[in-house]
């Protein structure tokens, strides 16, 4: 693995409902990456991709050639042709190339199937060995399996918890409005939507299974 790539993140921009809110979360020292029209959306805002991947179906033909001449490294695939999403294939490149931080900015959109599957995306990093967060204007997901620390965030004052296994046991909460201590979830019951961080610091842990952990505002 890379160390240099250790040390940094792969920003990853994909399609879905992007806007300016996505801009502070583009860092000039991450690896930047944009999936498909999430290209176009960086080039248009005067960031040069490291990487722009995908078969680029969402995209302008006009806009190609600037997002070609703007971006470092260029892969284009057949739109028919392909077994993996954008998404899906910038994620699997980003790993490939050895970031184990990856930011997902964007992917919630009106297409529920894609952002669906780009939820999923966070269980691939994770089985890859790397740490995965999924954002949009209003979200913030990331896949717990083990224990996860919050920190304050006026943003995003709810904390959700759904697992995406079908049982997920031990699970216990600290520092938020309602704790739970060594309970379970299964996959279809909501006893773990819209909690909040009351405390410094909220902490949670589970003994089996994985665990969406969302943070949201309204």
């Amino acid at each position: 693995m890379n160390n240099e790539h250790k040390q940094r993140q792969a920003a990853i921009v994909t399609g879905g409902a992007l806007g300016e809110w996505a801009l502070p979360y583009i860092r000039s020292s991450d690896y930047i990456i944009g999936a498909d029209s999430g290209a176009a959306f960086l080039v248009r805002h005067g960031i040069a991709p490291d990487l722009a991947v995908g078969d680029f179906d969402s995209v302008a033909e006009a806009q190609l050639p600037a997002i070609r001449a703007a971006a470092r490294e260029w892969q284009a695939v057949d739109a028919v042709d392909k077994d993996w999403t954008d998404t899906e294939m910038a994620v699997r490149t980003a790993l490939d190339r050895g970031f184990d931080r990856i930011m997902i900015i964007g992917g919630l959109g009106t297409r529920f199937d894609h952002a669906l599957a780009n939820v999923y995306l966070l269980k691939l990093a994770q089985e890859r060995g790397a740490e995965a967060e999924l954002i949009d204007a209003h979200n913030k997901i990331r896949l717990c399996t083990r224990e996860c620390r919050l920190q304050p965030d006026e943003q995003f004052p709810y904390v959700s918890l759904l697992p995406l296994t079908p049982i997920v046991r031990g699970i216990t909460l600290s520092g938020l409005q309602y704790p739970l201590h060594n309970a379970t979830i299964r996959l279809g019951e909501t006893i773990g939507i819209s909690n909040r961080l009351q405390a410094a610091e909220g902490i949670v842990s589970l003994d089996e299974g994985q665990l969406l952990v969302i943070r949201s505002r309204d």
